[in-house]
């Protein structure tokens, strides 16, 4: 099969060789869907905090902002599901009009998340409707990224395929600084009250216009050459969701699949990007527009990593780049959020350094969901969510009476804070500010600016390392006729599970130690594992299609 991603084959069955022009518009097309299709995933993560307000409001902050996280997790929890459903689509009846379906679905369901009334309006049915829309969105984008990766994979020749089809890995990139771009607009065109109250859903409705701009630049390609090319031989499968299964090699190439390859991107993508941009926001109080400004040039710097290492990998092979990334971020990746909290609030990060936080009582645990579950939680876990909720790290000491000191000066507990979830914040913010910590909004001064957009670049590039020449691996780790379905299935397990759950796991892990950091264990973890499948499993050498490395 070698070389076969550059066949077609005319009405009269003879082979046709893709012009120039027909690949650069199967990647512009392709590319540009791609944009659009994880611009409309990517707005719900870039509005978490109005989402939150507007649909699943709280008087807990951490309760809030963890139950978005999960709406977010079930959008990814279902993309395997959508692997499957348009895996099969898609060796049946065709890569091109199996990613029409998606890109149709994703649009409407996103701009449906626009329309729905607020939680004040239609109460439990608003969430309800959300999670239903975050459904649709994850099905579809199962279906999504499989299909555009192969369909410009096998337009592609052998010697070019990581360089082509890095142009979808920059494009994931794209649908992110897209949303960020759309919301900065938003926020300069609509007052500060207004864009609270409703302009925020206005990307949302932008996702119409783009449906309709995807739908027509992909209506314009032809089928995958090496589709035609099996459909005119007769050599189609007859059900690529248990062939996938059961083919001879193939369980151990969707395990290094989802567990070496997807396991490794996808966590390290999150973290670079939607991890930061949490962390930057909510936890370092940065300024809004300031973090979205900071994450909408780290990201268009960032996505031209991703075609260079692409193009890179066509020299030295798929396994070297994805080793190198994520090995440095197993190593990197606490210096540079350590750092970047540094820059972004120097206060908060100095005083805490220099005034401790310990709290001493019985009970000292937290219960993020007690709220939502009619739970108790305790006086001291009302403390320790408190602190959490503020950004600030402490230490916790066994006692049987509640106790809280910062510095080793002690700061009286008001009755009120038992019950007044407001009261207490203020009360534990006031108290720690007259020791130096500063809970005001911050403007990092330009040099700061610059030194976090220079760390995220660092996050951008160990990212592209561990993602850019993946969609030419993926595809040349798979027979081509059922090629859709085994690289989609274990790379939407991954990054559904592993990734999409990431905010949700790594929020619950940092309201539960306190530690703002502590979430990123749970991404050296999934890296760490990866590592040794990548090691084991992931073909060395030069790039080779399936048939060359079976």
């Amino acid at each position: 099969m070698r070389g076969q991603g550059t066949i077609a084959v005319s009405e009269a069955g003879t082979p046709v060789e893709p012009s120039l022009r027909d690949i650069r518009m199967v990647i512009a097309a392709s590319s540009a869907g791609t944009i659009f299709e994880w611009y409309d995933f990517f707005i719900y993560g870039t509005l978490a905090g109005l989402i939150g307000a507007a649909f699943f409001p709280s008087g807990n902050e951490t309760l809030q902002i963890l139950l978005v996280w999960a709406g977010f997790a079930v959008g990814f929890g279902f993309r395997p599901l959508g692997a499957i459903l348009f895996g099969y689509l898609g060796d049946r009846l065709g890569r091109k009009y199996t990613f029409l379906v998606t890109v149709t679905l994703m649009g409407i369901a996103t701009a449906g998340v626009g329309l729905i009334p607020g939680a004040d309006r239609i109460g439990i049915a608003a969430p309800i409707i959300v999670i239903g829309l975050r459904i649709l969105q994850g099905l579809a984008l199962g279906g999504e990224y499989g299909g555009a990766a192969i369909y410009v994979a096998e337009h592609a020749a052998p010697e070019k395929r990581g360089y082509y089809t890095s142009f979808i890995q920059a494009s994931v990139v794209g649908g992110f600084v897209l949303s960020i771009i759309v919301v900065i607009l938003c926020r300069l065109a609509i007052a500060e009250d207004d864009f609270a109250a409703w302009g925020w859903r206005v990307p949302f409705w932008l996702s119409i216009v783009l449906l309709a701009i995807s739908l027509w630049m992909r209506l314009k390609l032809n089928e995958s050459p090496v589709f035609q090319a099996m459909k005119q031989a007769g050599e189609m499968s007859a059900n690529p969701f248990k062939e996938s299964l059961t083919y001879p090699g193939n369980p151990k190439r969707i395990f290094v699949a989802l567990f070496g390859i997807t396991g490794v991107l996808t966590t390290i993508w999150y973290t670079a990007f939607l991890s930061s941009l949490s962390f930057l926001r909510r936890d370092m109080r940065v300024d809004e527009q300031t973090v979205e400004l900071i994450l909408l040039v780290a990201g268009l710097i960032s996505m031209g990593f991703y075609v260079i290492v692409g193009k890179w990998s066509d020299r030295v092979g798929r396994k070297t780049p994805i080793m190198i990334g994520a090995v440095l971020a197993l190593a990197l990746l606490f210096p540079i959020f350590w750092a970047m909290g540094s820059l972004a609030n120097p206060g908060l990060a100095g005083a805490a350094r220099d005034h401790p936080v310990v709290v001493t009582g019985s009970g000292c645990t937290t219960d993020p969901f007690a709220d939502l579950f009619n739970r108790e939680q305790t006086p001291c876990g009302r403390i320790l969510e408190t602190l959490t909720a503020s950004g600030v790290a402490y230490s916790v000491t066994p006692a049987r009476d509640l106790s809280l000191s910062v510095g080793g000066a002690p700061i009286a507990i008001a009755p009120e804070w038992a019950d007044d979830g407001e009261a207490r914040r203020d009360g534990v913010q006031a108290a720690l500010s007259a020791k130096g910590f500063d809970f005001a909004r911050q403007q990092p001064p330009l040099l700061n600016i610059l030194g976090i957009v220079a760390l995220l670049l660092a996050c951008g590039m160990l990212s592209a390392l561990t993602y850019g020449s993946v969609a030419a691996l993926l595809t040349e780790m798979f027979p081509a006729k059922i090629r859709y379905s085994s690289m989609s299935i274990p790379y939407h397990i991954g990054a559904g599970y592993l990734g999409g759950f990431l905010p949700l796991i790594a929020g619950i892990i940092v309201a539960r130690s306190g530690d703002v950091y502590a979430g990123l264990w749970y991404t050296i973890a999934v890296v760490g594992f990866g590592v040794v499948v990548a090691w084991w499993g992931i073909p060395n050498g030069p790039p080779k299609d399936f048939s060359e490395h079976v």
